[in-house]
């Protein structure tokens, strides 16, 4: 299936095929997730590196340590902001973790799990149905 998205003032658009078994969504409560997306977790839908295609801009890249000594890249909008995705330094040559929330129709890419379960806001309920860990690998 092709999805289609874009930042919010729409100045980097992008597309990608993927077939919704394939996607993994998922929350992630990290601190790192909370400061980017400003809110108390990340979503994002893992996909393929080589299916998703820039086509129209060109994101800026920040690159920092991610807290636990490898390197995080996040794309995101010079215009506007808006984060498009990210990917961590291992995962450079094969996946992107596209922000949820900038796919137009993110139909059949519901949330699968969540990760970093142990600083999930105390309010927050655990989603039913999906898995949750506490830490990224368990």
């Amino acid at each position: 299936m092709c999805y289609t998205g874009s930042c919010y003032c729409r100045a980097i658009k992008y597309t990608f095929n993927i077939e919704s078994s394939e996607a993994r969504t998922s929350l992630c409560h990290c601190h790192n997730c909370k400061k980017f997306f400003g809110t108390n977790y990340g979503l994002t839908t893992k996909i393929p590196a080589l299916s998703f295609k820039i086509i129209e801009g060109e994101p800026k890249v920040h690159e920092a340590d991610n807290g636990s000594g490898s390197l995080l890249h996040r794309e995101f909008c010079g215009v506007c902001g808006g984060g498009i995705l990210e990917y961590g330094e291992q995962a450079k040559e094969h996946f992107r973790y596209v922000m949820y929330g900038t796919i137009d129709k993110p139909e059949g890419l519901d949330p699968k799990g969540e990760f970093f379960c142990k600083y999930r806001e105390k309010w927050m309920p655990e989603i039913e149905g999906i898995f949750h860990k506490q830490e990224l690998k368990e």
